[in-house]
């Protein structure tokens, strides 16, 4: 089994590529391997509770995190994330990607 990170930069209200990410986490969760998708830059935005963007990756198993500096620099607070969405430093990413077996894909 292998693990995978999917980085999601794009504004999900902007670019409409952004399910193309999210279909891919899923088919390759189904596939049996551990995902992880780690929100950054304007990508955050589809972390807030109001957005309803992402709660699918949670329920597939998918471990959804949010950079903290992102979102500080869009004014989003930690009781704005969606319950399924963890608030997460830059460190989680490099820790994740540095893992064994460990595929990072950059959106």
């Amino acid at each position: 089994m292998s693990r995978y990170v999917f980085i999601e930069s794009r504004d999900p209200f902007e670019s409409r590529d952004t399910g193309f990410l999210e279909e891919t986490a899923i088919a390759v969760k189904e596939r049996g391997h551990d995902v992880t998708v780690f929100l950054v830059q304007n990508g955050v935005l589809a972390a807030r509770m109001s957005a309803r963007r992402l709660g699918h990756l949670a329920e597939a198993g998918i471990t959804v995190l949010a950079d903290d500096l992102s979102l500080r620099e869009r004014g989003i607070k930690s009781e704005e994330l969606a319950p399924s969405i963890r608030e997460a430093g830059i460190e989680a990413l490099v820790d994740t990607i540095a893992q064994e077996n460990t595929k990072a894909l950059w959106h």
